[in-house]
């Protein structure tokens, strides 16, 4: 039971699949984050669906294209979406650590997220377009929505926070940080080796920078990890982890 509330605790928060509403307490939070993952289980086998889908209607390309950009926003609720928004503002500030976690908590939206996002969409569409849908990179795909929700969640784990409220302080202080890091690297690793066997190392590679790019700009700009950050990471990661498999496709077919 505690395993199955720990998983509807993690779908409430990080997607918009309707679940049990469990009420939160110690124990079925304390894994939450390593539970965080099976969110990116469930956008896998929905790219996987719309892919299939798109095959035996022989649907056109830029139909499927579309479809493979709004199903990770339709399945989360865009909630990541909302952290990317709001730290693409906040790193255009060019304030100082203050101001910009003023901007993080500002609920409005301001011109560079909304250039941001636009700038985002058209990328992501455009590779999505380019992608050639085989069986082994849509497999690369569903593996990669998945090693960035366990990266995500072990940067929680194992960095330092920036404040000591918030969602990303919430979900950190009801684990083990130490157990859970621990765990979610070991996951990331079979994950990233699972990306490699699949013809995925560009996409694993491309995850590790974004990451460490995420860790520095976390510590050096904000002070630490914070939910806005935590999105702005998943998205950026979602995004270089796609062009990475495009631009592998491209050099393979090139040199074919």
């Amino acid at each position: 039971m505690i395993l199955l509330q720990t998983a509807a605790v993690a779908f409430a928060m990080f997607s918009a699949i309707p679940v049990p509403q469990p009420t939160w307490n110690e124990q079925n939070m304390r894994w939450a984050l390593a539970a965080f993952p099976l969110v990116g289980v469930v956008c896998g086998l929905g790219i996987w669906l719309w892919v299939w889908v798109c095959q035996v209607l022989g649907a056109p390309a830029v139909l499927r294209a579309g479809g493979l950009c709004l199903i990770p926003v339709l399945i989360t609720g865009g909630i990541h979406l909302d952290g990317y928004a709001d730290t693409c503002d906040a790193l255009a500030s060019w304030g100082d650590m203050e101001k910009r976690h003023a901007i993080l908590k500002d609920p409005h939206c301001g011109a560079f997220a909304l250039i941001r996002m636009c700038t985002y969409f058209a990328g992501y569409f455009a590779l999505c377009g380019a992608l050639e849908a085989t069986p082994r990179a849509v497999l690369c795909l569903a593996l990669g929505f998945v090693l960035e929700r366990t990266l995500s969640g072990w940067a929680v784990a194992a960095r330092p926070l920036a404040k000591n409220t918030g969602l990303a302080h919430t979900f950190a202080t009801a684990a083990d940080r130490k157990i859970l890091a621990r765990l979610l690297l070991i996951l990331a690793a079979v994950l990233a080796a699972g990306l490699v066997l699949a013809g995925g190392a560009a996409m694993a590679v491309a995850a590790g920078l974004v990451l460490w790019r995420y860790v520095y700009v976390a510590k050096g700009t904000f002070g630490g990890i914070s939910g806005d950050l935590c999105g702005w990471f998943l998205q950026k990661c979602e995004l270089w982890m796609l062009a990475a498999l495009v631009g592998d496709q491209l050099v393979r077919r090139w040199l074919a």
